[in-house]
């Protein structure tokens, strides 16, 4: 509100709310990620996710959704997109996509811009954009099959804009440029082939697959020139804004073209109506805050995604909970994660629990290696999200050996991918496997149940794990009497 009275124009405000806005937000419903409602198959879920994340941001003073992901993840080794994406069906994708806006547009009171993203596709990489130029091999016609059909979806649904993806793409774009400004893919392929007339955003435009080509100036221009309207989050404002000028100035770009981009944002602020109340109403926060229908509607698609990939001997579910060792592998020494399962099991008086730190010394990881010769069985949580510049989704610091260790044990071992689903490759000896496809908090109490037994298995695969389950695939288990 204080940066909104200070503003002469009404600002607009955006924030990456993909599983509404607990994606940056304490205190609203943790809705699991996008890859959990395509394992549920819960479209109506999707709607709902879609209508809560309007209601949270708007509440908020946040006006602009860069969501849904309509990114097609087809390689296990994504590093970036993984469990953001609705899976590798391009057809479920545009799905669950398309929910996600009928959601976000079935409260009139409640207006937010919504956002496809990354364009033309970012699901086929193995290169995090945030620290690299990554390259997308499909021919034009794996291309239309495949990466562009959610964004036809969403286009079809009347998404507001769309964002474009730090990545080359030989078979639209022959000069070796990320897409985000090649003017064949933006203005060539998205607004005159595909006829999208919305906003062209660019992904944030510090991230390395970009200003390792252009410098901030350039890169202002180049993008502009292949048709964005916001140049979002430059390497270096001040000299993007010089860049732009200096074009406009020399004949570059012409005065035309920067109107036109500034007219599609102010008519997106009406459509807004911050022309009419730019300010966020303190006292309806609450309100619109922790919805216990949104809360219900979380658990549900949590617990119906969860996935049983492998279950050798039936040791899901555990027989006994008091003879079980549970490890749970936060995903650093600083995370928070894990500390929810932690809360569930101690709810659920699960005795033998250790939160574990991939920077732990080696002894403790043997000692806690030892500990799990003398349980029932082991089981083994373990957090591993897409996260920036962190350019790989495995397993972290010293917990590979230490599950190596788990496995040459004479105890069956139970492992549950919070998160990366792909998990599986790297341990195929484990007993039973199960997938959550989400960190979120409903996730976590998801899993736990369907360890213990006291919830039915019902998930589907959305993605292959090469060599070991398609797509598709699960291992139901109906709640014991």
């Amino acid at each position: 509100n204080r940066m909104q009275r200070l503003a002469r124009v009404p600002l607009i405000v955006g924030g990456d709310f993909e599983r509404g806005a607990s994606m940056r937000m304490t205190s609203t419903v943790p809705f699991p990620h996008a890859m959990a409602y395509a394992a549920a198959g819960d479209l109506e879920g999707a709607r709902r996710l879609g209508r809560a994340t309007v209601r949270e941001a708007r509440a908020m003073g946040v006006h602009w959704v860069f969501a849904p992901d309509a990114d097609v993840n087809n390689n296990p080794d994504n590093p970036i997109i993984n469990i953001r994406s609705f899976g590798e069906d391009p057809q479920q994708a545009a799905a669950l996509v398309r929910a996600f806006i009928e959601g976000a547009r079935s409260d009139p009171q409640a207006r937010v811009l919504l956002t496809a993203k990354h364009f033309p596709g970012h699901g086929d990489t193995a290169t995090d954009s945030h620290i690299g130029l990554g390259v997308v091999t499909a021919t034009p016609e794996r291309l239309k099959q495949l990466e562009l059909v959610p964004f036809r979806a969403a286009i079809e649904a009347g998404v507001d804009a769309i964002m474009t993806a730090h990545l080359m793409v030989p078979a639209l774009e022959p000069e070796p440029i990320p897409a985000t400004v090649s003017r064949r893919i933006m203005t060539g392929l998205l607004r005159e082939q595909l006829g999208f007339q919305g906003i062209l955003t660019t992904d944030a435009m510090d991230m390395q697959g970009l200003t390792q080509s252009f410098p901030p100036g350039e890169a202002a221009v180049r993008a502009l020139e292949a048709g964005n309207d916001l140049l979002l989050i430059p390497q270096d404002p001040r000299a993007a804004v010089r860049g732009v000028l200096d074009a406009v100035r020399c004949g570059r770009l012409t005065q035309a073209r920067i109107d036109r981009s500034v007219l599609r944002i102010l008519r997106a602020k009406v459509r807004l109506g911050l022309h009419r109340e730019r300010f966020v109403r303190i006292e309806s926060i609450p309100g619109a805050l922790l919805d216990p229908d949104d809360w219900e509607s979380a658990r549900r698609t949590a617990q119906r995604a969860v996935t049983l990939v492998k279950n050798d001997g039936g040791v899901i579910p555990l027989k006994d909970r008091d003879s079980a060792c549970w490890f749970i592998l936060s995903g650093s020494r600083f995370s928070t994660q894990g500390l929810g399962l932690l809360e569930e099991l101690r709810a659920r008086r699960v005795k033998n629990v250790t939160m574990l730190d991939p920077e732990l010394p080696d002894a403790e990881f043997a000692a806690q290696a030892e500990k799990a010769a003398s349980c029932s069985a082991a089981v083994l949580a373990a957090y591993v999200t897409a996260s920036a510049y962190r350019g790989h989704v495995d397993l972290a610091g010293n917990y590979p050996a230490f599950v190596k260790r788990i496995l040459a044990g004479s105890r069956p071992a139970v492992f549950v991918a919070l998160g990366n689903p792909y998990l599986l490759r790297d341990y195929p000896e484990v007993a039973a496997y199960l997938a959550t496809f989400s960190t979120a908090r409903v996730s976590e109490e998801a899993a736990v149940r369907a360890v213990l037994g006291e919830a039915p298995v019902t998930g589907r695969l959305p993605v292959t794990i090469p060599g070991l389950a398609p797509a598709g695939f699960g291992i139901k288990i109906e709640k014991p009497d």
